[in-house]
């Protein structure tokens, strides 16, 4: 006859029990071990494979308490054939809401060169400025930004983010930006000539983006370039098109767009 033994453990020592989540296609976890953090790509038998916001995959074991998902561990499963498809991240990478409302809009505003630059963010940002209320705009250039910034008056219920083209040392845009820039007035930039640059060569079919002799409309160089009909209209339509997530866009653009969103709906002192 079997001894029964009670299991005595105090229940402060017993190990807490963790979530099973399955790792469905973009669902955005962090490897307990290394810190490796980025969106599920593929699932296989005992593998999970992460891309993280530069491109780059790494494969881990489906190990017991093995990931972190939004700072809690979790072990990750692979999904049943039965599990409905479903969006868990925005094309920006948060977390998706679903059924969520769009927020009335701040008085805050982000501010973006031209029309191509504010397509972009609303494309991969758009779910996330909707339910924060912000708005984007576009300027046309930014010859006129000391004026519109004046104007505009930014303040702790109100404040302004500007996204500059080329903004690097020594440039018009830089002595522009360092003129308007206060408290409540923040302006970021890329290194990009235009914002076509800032989409992935690869993942619009592409080896590079050409260099465009100066003197040249970029535009237009890079139509010519690429043997592309010139009609810069049509040619951006092609190159949105190629954009689905962050995962399409270069990094030195990603990071600034999220600092401007985050500056602008901080709250208020």
């Amino acid at each position: 006859m079997r001894s029964y033994s009670p299991d005595l453990t105090p229940p402060w020592k017993k190990p807490k029990p963790v979530p099973t989540v399955e790792a469905e296609t973009d669902l955005v976890v962090e490897e307990a071990a290394t810190g490796f953090c980025g969106a599920v790509i593929r699932c296989e038998a005992g593998t999970v494979t992460l891309e993280d916001r530069f491109g780059k995959h790494r494969v881990f074991p489906l190990e017991p308490r093995g990931f972190l998902l939004d700072g809690k561990v979790v072990t990750l499963v692979r999904p049943s054939a039965a599990s409905p498809a479903r969006p868990t991240r925005t094309a920006s990478g948060s977390v998706a809401v679903p059924g969520a409302r769009a927020r009335v809009a701040r008085a805050g505003r982000i501010y973006v060169e031209g029309r191509h630059d504010a397509e972009l963010v609303e494309r991969v940002w758009g779910d996330d400025l909707r339910i924060e209320g912000v708005v984007v705009e576009y300027l046309e250039g930014i010859d006129d930004l000391p004026a519109i910034v004046t104007d505009f008056a930014p303040d702790a219920e109100a404040r302004l983010g500007i996204l500059v083209d080329h903004l690097v040392p020594g440039s018009k845009e830089s002595r522009i930006a360092a003129a308007v820039s206060s408290e409540y007035a923040l302006v970021v930039g890329h290194p990009y000539i235009d914002v076509w640059e800032a989409v992935k060569p690869s993942s619009v079919g592409i080896a590079g983006w050409p260099r465009v002799p100066r003197g040249q409309d970029w535009k237009t160089g890079v139509c010519r370039s690429l043997g592309w009909p010139e009609n810069t209209g049509a040619a951006w339509q092609r190159i949105l098109s190629s954009v689905h997530s962050y995962r399409d866009l270069e990094p030195e653009l990603l990071g600034r767009v999220e600092e401007l969103i985050d500056f602008v709906t901080a709250p208020q002192d």
